[in-house]
């Protein structure tokens, strides 16, 4: 993970050389004069302020049991076929189709901020797709395979603010590798922790995946899901869009679910107040970067 360096810490770099010009007006004993000394070097030492934005600590070391490259190049060949089938049922939106060009310029303000969560998104070949279905469905596939039915984006009127929460939920499931982590545990289950790291150690990755299933069947755990949902509103947050759209957009998700549609999105995912109030809970953390990212688009 990437952190922006504070501006203050490299004009804080040379209070040290001031201290002793200021401490010589200021009349205490030699013992307390040290002790002054001590503390001021000590909080020019400390961060000047807390990192802003969500903080979601490292991701689960599981997911190195399974190869990045091998999982990412899995889920492009998986994303290929599903263009290709989406394509011959006349369900791939074309790319200069008004939804699809909306989606891809969300998608253009997230991107740049992904680096900040996974190291490895910097080369990554985004992709964004439009698929007619009236499923309510988005995901975002390792190494940053992107795709929206028609069903979520229309069939729930969602405003640009809320897309990018959506996207960004499902971005934050690929920069935080959870499907790299639920393969790991998927061959971990199946096979035990001996017989997987025989696999592992002899370089048969391939044989990982079929115990992993299938990238656009793989369910994550509800620690997975609220992490997504904390990522994916700073993510938006950064790029300019607004965060408390993820209330909005889960109560549209509330009223869809009780209208019988094929909700499969909704389905996988932990919902209702407890959801909402979560998503409030955090909103201190990231609404100062969607007024900073605001007030830098008003500058230009």
């Amino acid at each position: 993970m990437h952190l922006h360096r504070h501006p203050g810490l490299e004009a804080g770099a040379a209070a040290p050389n001031s201290m002793p010009s200021l401490l010589p007006a200021i009349a205490m004993p030699s013992r307390h004069r040290c002790l002054a000394l001590l503390l001021l070097a000590a909080l020019n030492a400390a961060p000047l302020a807390a990192q802003e934005g969500i903080d979601v600590g490292k991701p689960s070391a599981l997911r190195r049991l399974v190869p990045a490259e091998q999982i990412e190049r899995q889920a492009g060949q998986e994303y290929e076929q599903l263009k290709q089938q989406a394509a011959r049922q006349r369900a791939l939106a074309p790319a200069d189709h008004p939804q699809a060009r909306r989606l891809q310029a969300i998608a253009r303000r997230l991107i740049p901020f992904a680096e900040r969560f996974n190291p490895r998104a910097g080369q990554w070949r985004w992709e964004v797709n439009l698929i007619g279905s009236r499923d309510i469905n988005a995901f975002c596939m390792p190494g940053g395979k992107i795709a929206f039915f028609t069903g979520l984006v229309e069939g729930l009127k969602l405003t640009d603010d809320e897309i990018a929460v959506v996207m960004g939920h499902e971005m934050a499931h690929a920069l935080r590798e959870h499907a790299r982590e639920q393969t790991a545990k998927s061959g971990l289950t199946q096979l035990g922790a001996s017989l997987l790291g025989q696999f592992v150690g002899r370089g048969q990755y391939a044989d990982l995946f079929q115990f992993g299933g299938n990238m656009l069947s793989l369910k994550f755990s509800r620690d997975d899901e609220s992490e997504a949902d904390l990522v994916g509103l700073d993510l938006a947050a950064r790029a300019g869009y607004d965060p408390r759209a993820g209330i909005s957009l889960w109560q549209k998700m509330g009223q869809a679910s009780g209208g019988g549609g094929n909700l499969a999105w909704f389905s996988t995912h932990p919902a209702g107040k407890d959801r909402i109030g979560d998503i409030r809970r955090h909103l201190p953390q990231v609404m100062p970067l969607y007024e900073n990212a605001r007030k830098a688009t008003e500058k230009k």
